[in-house]
């Protein structure tokens, strides 16, 4: 710091050189000054959680489109008074997909110069409300190129002002008269949509047992206003395009386990046939009963699933081989780290093939197999890939490794994306914080000598998995981070699994349901505590009178009478099951938090059936709104972790301004 001789401390006058580079003179530093104090006084833009995608794109596209009902919402407050539900609804479905509904509307509409007319009106009505809170600027940059101008022009003149009102209508009836009506329209629809949300947040497991993660990965990719907080689903796909074997053996098991063949051969390319073919030539004679996949509660019609009864049973080979080869592979594994105290987790060698009994390596009891069909495994040698099966291993490594959607899809996470954020008082990570029974931190080792707690043991894993994919990282830093995957898959400490075991042996091969229970670590027994989310709270650093905790991961049970807003208010729990295979469980389908400038609202959604018949029939999938947390005043941008950012950036300018009037700096001339 630089004293002058008022005693007004300022800062280096280096740093403020550089900063008169961008700023030269006093007028220049007055405006941006002005701007951004103007900023701070706007509302608070509106942040969306989703969590547990589980790859139902379909309904994630449909939520990012409808903002969670914030433009249903708009919508309904414009034109309560003028417009019939039914017209409400067609608006904003139009709004929502605004090129297939056009196409429904033409094939219907007698007299498409007064639609164009009536609804260009009502578009720009909605838009004019969705940017009020933005500056013009912001809004600018939102604009097509195309009809930026023309969007401008329009939100910002008022067709009742006698003086413009001619200029309006020229432009609209220019609009249409030139053929450009259904252009500007869906211009119009998708700058809607995208001021409709601010700020995005994925609270992790865009993965599995839905088809289009692939999907929702591309729509994310494409989404310039998003950040990620990696779930345990996410870290096992990451590790399989890192290439760790087990890893990319669990992402097919549990593909096909959904029979969810769409991501990985239309989304990814991996090629199957490999899988196929040894399945079908080592498990022919087997009926692979445990290893059906699995079907929606809600479907009673296989072949609704686009599955005949062959198709099932070859899905059912390839599941059963894949998971005798995952079983095989992790048992290497585990001898490979013997410190990550996971020899329970070896099952091959704990069958009696003679008898057929299995003991529990933690109990010491015996049960007995309901399968002892095992073609490929040697009772002396269990673990022994047989040379068909390491053929096939190398064959899926390599089309996992040459997959270049995947590899954009993992670079996409993590240029977006980390263990954990905090932001505007809330603390977002997917699944845990590993604890002690008494709640304080646990300290957990990630590797040799390097055990931490807390944000120091997020910031560090994220740290871990970036090495597996870093040119810097030593041979064995990187294959150690390849192999740390698995563990945050499955790992009894893993902040992204905290259970003490994943029973997938169990629940294929055992019938007695105690052998299938994995007890959860002492985050999610202690986490309606107030004082224990206080204290992660603190850990983090996270400030504020309204602050919290955000999480996904674990499927609230509505039906059960579960809530998911806990600890005095202070977690919120926002996995409510997209995944269609949870509807049943959880009673809903899903949960989409939204922070607005008057507080937190939790949005229930009702399931998703497809875009055609949102398309035909309008229908939605917002439930209800549950009213987690009003404030006691609107909050401004001045109020958020950016107003913040922008404050300081005012206080460096006004040093600057001191500058340049008391002669410290010299004013720059263009």
């Amino acid at each position: 710091m630089t004293e002058t001789s008022n005693t007004t401390a300022i800062p280096d006058l280096r740093l403020l050189e550089l900063l008169s580079q961008t700023f030269p003179s006093v007028g220049t530093a007055s405006t941006e000054i002005i701007n951004l104090e103007a900023i701070l006084s706007l509302p608070k833009g509106t942040e969306h959680f989703i969590a547990d995608i589980h790859g139902e794109h379909e309904a994630f596209r449909h939520i990012l489109k409808n903002a969670s009902g914030n433009i249903k919402r708009k919508v309904k407050e414009i034109y309560a008074t003028s417009l019939r539900e039914e017209d409400i609804r067609a608006l904003c479905t139009l709004i929502y997909y605004p090129e297939r509904k056009l196409e429904y509307i033409k094939a219907a509409e007698k007299d498409m110069e007064n639609f164009y007319h009536i609804t260009l009106h009502q578009l720009i009505r909605v838009l004019q409300s969705v940017t009020s809170k933005y500056t013009r600027s912001k809004v600018r940059k939102s604009l097509p190129k195309e009809f930026a101008y023309i969007i401008e022009e329009l939100l910002h003149e008022l067709p009742s002002d006698d003086d413009k009102q001619a200029y309006f209508s020229r432009i609209i009836e220019t609009i249409i008269s030139t053929g450009r009506a259904d252009a500007f329209i869906i211009a119009m629809c998708n700058v809607i949509q995208r001021l409709s949300i601010d700020q995005l947040h994925i609270l992790g497991d865009v993965y599995d047992r839905g088809p289009g993660a692939h999907i929702v990965m591309d729509t994310l990719c494409a989404y310039d206003r998003f950040d990620m907080q990696w779930g345990n689903h996410d870290a096992l796909w990451i590790g399989a395009a890192a290439g760790n074997d087990c890893c990319i053996a669990n992402v097919l098991r549990v593909s096909l386990r959904y029979a969810n063949l769409t991501t990985l051969e239309d989304g990814y390319g991996i090629n199957m046939l490999p899988l196929a073919t040894f399945s079908m030539d080592a498990y022919a004679d087997d009926p692979c009963t445990a290893f059906m996949p699995k079907i929606p509660k809600d479907c009673t019609d296989p072949a609704s699933m686009n599955m005949d009864e062959k198709t099932r049973r070859l899905i059912a080979q390839m599941h059963k081989a894949i998971a005798v080869i995952q079983f095989k592979l992790e048992g290497a594994m585990i001898d490979k780290y013997p410190r990550w105290n996971m020899e329970n987790r070896k099952s091959l060698h704990r069958i009696d093939f003679e008898k057929g009994i299995y003991t529990d390596p933690d109990t010491g009891k015996q049960h007995p197999m309901n399968d002892m069909r095992f073609p490929t495994v040697d009772p002396a040698d269990p673990y022994r890939l047989t040379q068909a099966e390491r053929d096939l291993v190398d064959k899926l490594h390599h089309s996992f490794a040459v997959s270049d959607k995947l590899k954009r899809h993992v670079k996409c996470m993590f240029t977006h994306g980390c263990m954990y954020t905090v932001c505007n008082s809330n603390l977002l990570f997917h699944a845990s914080m590993p604890l002690n029974a008494d709640g304080s931190l646990r300290e957990v080792e990630i590797a040799p000598g390097r055990r931490y707690s807390g944000r120091e043991l997020l910031h560090q894993t994220g740290m871990l998995m970036r090495s597996a994919f870093n040119d810097d990282s030593s041979p064995e830093e990187k294959q150690y981070a390849v192999d740390y995957y698995w563990y945050l898959w499955c790992g009894p400490e893993s902040p992204l699994f905290d259970k003490s075991k994943m029973a997938t042996f169990e629940r294929y091969f055992l019938e007695d349901k105690e052998t299938h229970v994995e007890e959860k670590g002492w985050y999610y027994k202690l986490r309606d505590d107030e004082s224990v989310i206080d204290m992660i709270l603190d850990a983090f650093g996270v400030e504020g009178e309204h602050r919290h905790i955000i999480n996904g991961h674990v499927p609230v049970r509505i039906n059960r009478g579960e809530t998911p807003v806990r600890a005095n208010g202070k977690l919120m729990i926002i996995d409510g099951g997209f995944a269609k295979a949870y509807h049943h469980t959880t009673g809903i389908a899903g949960y989409t938090l939204v922070y607005h400038s008057r507080g937190f609202e939790l949005v229930q959604h009702e399931p998703f059936s497809s875009e055609e018949e949102a398309v035909r029939c309008g229908t939605d999938i917002i439930g209800r709104k549950i009213i987690v947390e009003l404030s006691s005043h609107r909050m401004r941008v001045r109020d958020t972790d950016k107003g913040r950012e922008l404050s300081v950036q005012i206080e460096e300018l006004r040093h600057l301004l001191y500058a340049y009037r008391h002669g410290l700096l010299k004013e720059r001339t263009r």
